[in-house]
């Protein structure tokens, strides 16, 4: 018995917005911007498009690829849970984005809900896919989505935040299949770390809006909930997740980094990467980016990354490849996936 990813898909708003436009906003360059961040582009949803939008739009590209002999109509029924992995929700609280899904995907069969797991929230949902499949209840095939529209909750008047983000889905079919799951032949997902440290949560928050800092009746509200972020502290700890994590899940396996055909991070900042990179003596070509085109998109930027390799051929049957995903919560994890 092995967990597959038997699809992928993604979507991402129409309009790209270049460094240069942004220079018409803030006090900043697009050169400034591609040495400190890697990024030249950032995909902005309009004003009518919220995560479930792009949610839905992915999920039916990854069930195409899943069963493309049924209509994303029609094999959105063999569904059992739908989870949604994001920190831009239509709604806070209720109703949840995953319900919202399933009801546009007509997915009738199947249970939904919410993780709130920062950037790190696909890998955290591949690893609550594995372990619902894992307890023989009679589920067999999940879908996660990470989606987001962080543009919606920026303020586009910091440039310490307002240049990192951009919008967008990723979603992955994964299904309980006959593959084994151990020896020479095993497929699919073989090991998940998870970690949190809840310490720096307040590194990466939404200040406002939550029951910890409500907003008051009669109170002047001059920002709404918007991302705020301790730049430095966030990139001190994601360079320490991703080179502590990669250092365990390659432990615990008992494997080699040469091993592994292909790294894919969170795309939060290409300098963390790189930093990483050369910490661990991994050449950075090991690592897949695409932060130039898609910005920082949190819970979607790995399912994105996906499906990218998917489609492109890039992924080949037996391929050993980890996915590391660090941020708000703070969260970190891998997964290690043959393809």
């Amino acid at each position: 018995m092995a967990f597959e990813i038997t699809g992928t898909g993604r979507a991402v708003p129409s309009r790209q917005v270049s460094n240069h436009e942004l220079e018409n906003l803030i006090e900043t360059t697009d050169e400034w911007i591609r040495l400190h961040t890697g990024i030249c582009f950032r995909h902005i949803a309009g004003e009518e498009t919220a995560a479930s939008d792009l949610a839905v739009e992915a999920a039916k590209n990854a069930l195409l690829l899943a069963v493309p002999e049924l209509s994303p109509e029609e094999s959105s029924l063999s569904l059992d849970l739908i989870i949604v992995a994001t920190a831009s929700p239509d709604y806070f609280g209720t109703p949840s984005t995953a319900c919202i899904v399933q009801e546009k995907l007509g997915a009738k069969n199947a249970a939904a809900m919410d993780i709130s797991a920062g950037c790190t929230g696909f890998i955290y949902g591949l690893e609550t896919a594995a372990g619902m499949l894992a307890l023989n209840n009679g589920k067999k095939r999940i879908l996660i989505i990470g989606t987001e529209v962080l543009s919606k909750f920026l303020d586009w008047s910091d440039r310490t935040t307002c240049i990192l983000f951009g919008d967008g889905a990723g979603a992955a079919i994964l299904e309980k299949t006959d593959e084994p799951s151990k020896g020479l032949s095993r497929r699919g997902i073989i090991r998940t770390v998870l970690h949190a440290d809840g310490s720096g949560g307040q590194n990466l928050n939404f200040a406002r809006g939550g029951s910890r800092n409500p907003f008051k009746a009669g109170e002047t509200i001059d920002k709404p909930i918007q991302v705020a972020m301790n730049g430095q502290a966030v990139y001190n700890f994601a360079v320490k997740s991703v080179t502590d994590t990669i250092k365990e899940i390659i432990d615990l396996e008992g494997i080699n980094i040469d091993d592994v055909a292909l790294i894919i991070p969170h795309q939060a900042n290409a300098r963390i990467i790189q930093a990483a990179a050369k910490r661990l003596n991994i050449p950075e070509e090991k690592f897949y980016l695409n932060i130039a085109e898609y910005a920082n998109t949190s819970a979607a930027s790995i399912p994105i990354a996906l499906d990218e390799l998917n489609r492109s051929g890039k992924l080949m049957q037996g391929n050993l490849i980890l996915t590391i995903g660090f941020g708000g919560g703070l969260t970190y994890g891998a997964n290690l996936i043959i393809w």
